[in-house]
């Protein structure tokens, strides 16, 4: 099979399209032929090695990128219990994603619903298990809400614009002045344009305020919530200049745990997990027509390293998707 590999941490141009062979799974695994597949920030992260900390754990030496897929079931391993040869599905595993193949648990995939594309199928696993956790599960997010998403317009916030919305609250969603009219498509009851707005400074605070990028202060960001309001932090931001240091996030975590402990206010980052539940509930808000991921560009498996550059710009409007060859 064609899949995408590097052998050693560095910028985009060290990938290579490359002939190995099928993977076959192992007891609990299946064999997913890849329709299409989605890059996230940590996907480069992991290629570059940034930040380098992760070096720590090893040379990739022939690591196939790419964590989002979707695809046909089409070999199933022992004792795999919910998935058969022939099924849609789409998740997420480590690694492998860009490739015509992946094998990957069955307990991190779900049935893609009918009426969804492979390609916005492949867009939901980590962009949209992210935004649903930071939303529900650690924003405790509840019917009539006043919500604040910074970063609406990436891949992460244009799920979240609409989860936020689907989960019954009110969003004001904060981008740039050509990503406006996107995020307000989404459902966004506002939209700010951060060049001509701060949006932390307001007479209607926020119960819930979703950072996904920008550079915004923490105190800033605490004016801007109810007295008993919730702060969460998600990911590293949309493209590598923009990405915070080491030192920075261990700072944010410090001051987040003690903040936490001496106001009504909480302040949480968002270290999430890719579960099959979590899938279900973001395919069955997909299939109802809720939830609808925005595609900015999409690539063929050989020009991954340049989808991978497009990434890195930090200007993407949603996700960017990557077609391997078995797609055709």
């Amino acid at each position: 099979m064609k899949a995408m590999m590097h052998s050693e941490f560095g910028p985009p141009d060290i990938l290579r399209l490359t002939d190995v062979a099928k993977p076959t799974p192992a007891a609990g695994e299946i064999l997913v032929r890849v329709r299409a597949a989605s890059l996230n920030a940590a996907d480069w992260h992991i290629l570059r090695g940034e930040p380098r900390v992760m070096r720590l754990f090893g040379k990739p030496n022939g690591r196939i990128p790419g964590l989002d897929f979707a695809g046909e079931v089409e070999q199933v391993g022992a004792s795999v219990a919910e998935v058969r040869a022939g099924d849609e599905v789409f998740g997420a595993g480590k690694r492998g994603a860009l490739a015509e193949y992946v094998c990957v648990p069955e307990s991190v995939v779900a049935r893609k619903p009918a009426g969804v594309t492979f390609e916005q199928a492949a867009a939901l696993p980590v962009a949209g298990v992210t935004a649903l956790g930071a939303l529900r599960d650690r924003g405790r997010l509840r019917a009539g809400e006043r919500v604040l998403i910074i970063g609406a317009a990436g891949g992460v916030g244009t799920l979240a614009v609409q989860i936020a919305k689907a989960l019954g609250a009110h969003v004001t969603g904060v981008c740039s002045t050509s990503n406006l009219g996107l995020v307000r498509s989404l459902g966004a009851d506002h939209a700010v344009d951060y060049t001509a707005e701060d949006c932390t400074r307001t007479d209607r605070p926020y119960d819930l305020i979703l950072h996904v990028a920008g550079n915004r202060s923490l105190p800033d960001l605490r004016r801007a919530l109810t007295p008993d309001g919730t702060l969460v932090f998600v990911g590293s931001g949309t493209g590598r200049e923009n990405a915070p240091s080491v030192l920075g996030m261990l700072r944010l975590i410090f001051r987040s745990a003690v903040l936490s402990r001496f106001t009504r206010q909480r302040v949480l980052i968002l270290l999430g997990t890719v579960r099959k539940s979590d899938l279900t509930f973001l395919a069955e808000l997909a299939a109802a027509g809720k939830l609808t991921p925005a595609i900015d560009r999409t690539y063929p498996l050989a020009e991954a390293a340049e989808a991978f550059r497009y990434l890195e710009t930090g200007h993407v409007r949603g996700k960017v998707i990557v077609l391997p060859t078995a797609a055709g």
